[in-house]
Parts: structure tokens; sequence; C-alpha cells
């Protein structure tokens, strides 16, 4: 296994309380693997990413128990400058606002070439020479000419690709890709995830996307982990989890995305509002929500059942779930 993330939580401390957002989470993801990690905004998808990654704000956040498993090490008991040589060489991460992520003051070829000069002692022609080549890469047209040019000067799908050949620069094992299209159109979404699926399989890298969008993930997921209330509440096959949903919450979001078979029906939206994080429900966190919840879903909180030796469901009903 490339990246295994065992039973994980993270708190944050504020002047209102303290916010669960990381409540055990356990995921793993291996070499040329897509893991997709679904949820609602709220449901500690991101910062379990940036948990792993190692660039959690601390304070306010704290990591309160687990594992992170990367290569064999255990990332949360290394010190900062071993995590920092990991990061970027190893593992990278791909974040959802190119724009507020790049230096807007820098040239993308010094922002990608730093890469090559920090962690392979290039010197700065080499390393531009080497921004070029990633920007022919991930598709940039006129790279030679605008390897000069700033962040503003590209369209939010051509910063995207700058963050994406950052991100492989170093071809690392492990990339994050946290919601890289979400401020893109459907035309160019399609575009960015065709080429970092291609580049994956090209360099046999282990991809964890990060998505709210079911739409985006069916077409490059391998794998899928649902989360709610910074639990996963379903794990399974891509193809398992769209064929039948095991969890109320995962039939929830399938059946809110709009179908072109149904024009002029009203669109399904799951009831209520996802929990405050510093006041979790007990038992089954999703059961204010749930169509399915009895008694016992507001009392005991739901083991991750083994629904199928490559599958698992937090809900006592996930039986019933399957044969709706």
């Amino acid at each position: 296994m490339l990246l295994e993330v065992r039973d994980l939580h993270v708190e944050f401390h504020t002047r209102d309380g303290v916010a669960r957002a990381v409540n055990g989470v356990s995921y793993g993801v291996d070499a040329g693997e897509t893991l997709a990690v679904l949820g609602e905004s709220g449901s500690g998808k991101s910062v379990t990413a940036q948990a792993v990654m190692g660039i959690l704000d601390i304070p306010p956040g704290r990591i309160t128990g687990g594992e992170v498993v990367f290569q064999g090490r255990d990332l949360l008991k290394l010190k900062e400058e071993e995590r920092r040589r990991i990061r970027g060489a190893e593992m990278a991460m791909i974040f959802q606002d190119a724009l507020s992520s790049l230096n807007p003051v820098i040239s993308v070829g010094d922002q990608l070439g730093e890469m090559f000069t920090v962690h392979r002692g290039m010197s700065r022609k080499e390393a531009r020479a080497r921004a070029i080549e990633l920007m022919d890469r991930v598709r940039i047209p006129a790279a030679r000419e605008r390897v000069k040019q700033y962040p503003h000067q590209f369209s939010g799908g051509m910063r995207q690709r700058i963050m994406i050949a950052m991100a492989l620069s170093l071809e690392p094992a492990l990339i994050i890709a946290d919601e890289p299209t979400t401020a893109l159109d459907v035309t160019v979404q399609a575009q960015v995830m065709e080429l970092l699926a291609e580049l994956q399989r090209e360099y046999r890298m282990g991809l964890i996307l990060i998505t709210h969008d079911l739409g985006v993930v069916a077409d490059v997921a391998d794998r899928i982990a649902v989360m709610y209330a910074g639990r996963i509440v379903e794990s399974a096959p891509v193809h398992d989890i769209y064929k039948a949903p095991a969890h109320p919450y995962t039939r929830g979001l399938l059946d809110s995305i709009p179908r072109l078979d149904q024009k002029g029906q009203e669109l399904y939206a799951i009831k209520g509002l996802p929990p405050n994080l510093m006041n979790i429900p007990p038992g089954c966190a999703f059961h204010p929500r749930c169509p399915l919840a009895r008694d016992v879903c507001r009392t005991d909180e739901p083991p991750l059942y083994e629904v199928s030796p490559t599958r698992g469901s937090a809900c006592h009903f996930w039986r019933e779930c399957l044969d709706d």
C-alpha cells in the first residue's frame, strides 16, 4: 500500500469550543490507483488531506490520534525538516483555487523552476528549461513564450494546468487533488480531468481526488470513500456505489445529481444541514436527515460494517438501503 491513513483524528480549538473535524478516518491508496473522497462542504475531506500533507494550521488545528503511513513511514512521527523533503518530491497537492495558490508577483516559469532549484539543486537556466518542458507536457500553448508571464495572464483552466505541472514536476509517488475543477466550466473540467488521468497512468502515481461532484468521479476513480461529519460512512469500488449505494447519505448524494430523463421534475435535495462539528449528534451523525433513521440510530454510533470484502457502510440498516 502506497499510503494508509489509520484512525486519524483532527480537532480545531476555537473561542466557541472544539470542532471535531476528522473522527477516525481510515483509507488507503495504491500506486496507480485513484481514490475519490466525496462529501458536502465541512465533511472533513480537505482537513484530512492537509493532515496527510503536513500543511495543517497548528494551532488552531491539532492531530489528536492516528497514523499516516506513506511508503512504510509514519509521517506524523517525522520531524518537520523530513516532512518538508517529502512534500513536493514524494507527495504533492493540487489546490482548488489556482489563482490564490500561485504567487501573483512571480512568473509561472520561476514558480515551476523553484521546485528544481530547491529539491534538485539545478541552475536557474536548467530549471527554466524544465519549466518549459512541463508546460508543454500539460498542453499549454506557446510555452517558451508564456513561461515569462504571470498567473493573472492565464485563464482559469490554464492556471489549473500550471498547478498540475507544479505537482508533477518532481514525479511524486502520490498526488492529492483538492477540488481541482471547482471554478472551471464543464468543458474545461473534462479537459483537466482527462489530462490528470492520462498523466497518472503515465507516471503510475497514486491519486486522491477530493470532490463533491459525483459526475467528475464516475470516469476516473477506482474506489470511493464518502465522508460525513468527519467520518467515512461508505467505502467501495466506484461501480458498486453507482449501482447500489449502501448508505442513505450516499444515496442522497446520487439522487441529487440532475438527470436528463427527469426534465421538469423537482431536483432532489437532502433535507436539513450538515451538523455543527462542535456539537455532532449522538449515535449516527446523519440520523437527523436520514429517511431510514430509527431509535438505535439516535443512540448507537454505527461501525463501518463489512458489506463485502471490498466494501463497508456505517449504517445499521445498510441491507435495507441496498434493497431500496
